[in-house]
């Protein structure tokens, strides 16, 4: 269920992230490598970036391989912290671009791969949609996002079979969650990504345990177990 990916360092075109790598978002639309769940990604895309301390977006319905406009924009488009995502609708959600990735609270930008059950999540009222990630989406905003492996451990509690990947990031920093779906660190020169599937064969990607929280700024990158 989607492929998302975190970018934190210097400023980097998103083309360069999404569109240009031999197994980018773009390819993981049509055919990711490591997606658990689905075989495409075909129900839409956003992209988020820091424009200084004000996030944007760009969010689609149609599948990313299609975009031709996005295509001849994203070349353009420089930020040092993106958030993007490819999205497989969960069934019965709805397929417009406020149910996809990434959705924002106007400080960060957020992004879930993965499915939860909608009856464990509180009721909100500051949801982008009723799909089941942007009321987890919502949840975690209200919550906190320094709160985000503790929302996470408690709502796997209140449903076994959900799958917590979450992706986010406030343009300093990157934080994500394995829980249930891969994710992998790629430490370049430059910055840091985050993402469900390595972009490329680079050997130096690092595969991230399940049930781990991961949180890269200027300073580093950690990792702590959620168990």
């Amino acid at each position: 269920m989607c492929r998302h990916l975190g970018w934190l360092g210097a400023d980097v075109s998103v083309s360069s992230l999404v569109l240009d790598p031999p197994c980018g978002l773009r390819v993981q639309s049509y055919a990711p490598r490591r997606q658990k769940h689905g075989l495409l990604n075909a129900d839409g895309w956003g992209v988020g970036f820091f424009d200084g301390a004000v996030p944007r977006r760009w969010r689609s319905q149609a599948p990313l391989w299609g975009d031709v406009s996005f295509d001849s924009i994203a070349p353009a488009l420089r930020s040092h912290c993106v958030v993007a995502a490819v999205r497989s609708a969960t069934v019965g959600m709805p397929i417009e671009p406020s149910a996809t990735a990434p959705f924002t609270d106007g400080q960060w930008l957020l992004s879930h791969n993965g499915i939860v059950d909608r009856a464990v999540l509180p009721t909100t009222t500051s949801a982008e949609s009723f799909c089941d990630s942007a009321i987890l989406a919502a949840t975690i905003f209200a919550r906190g996002l320094d709160a985000l492996g503790d929302t996470i451990t408690e709502i796997a509690a209140a449903d076994p079979d959900a799958r917590l990947n979450v992706l986010a990031a406030n343009g300093s920093r990157l934080l994500a969650t394995a829980w249930g779906d891969t994710l992998s660190i790629l430490r370049r020169t430059d910055g840091v990504v985050l993402a469900s599937e390595p972009y490329d064969n680079d050997a130096d990607w690092e595969d991230v345990p399940d049930r781990h929280l991961v949180e890269a700024t200027a300073r580093g990158v950690t990792l702590n177990s959620l168990d």
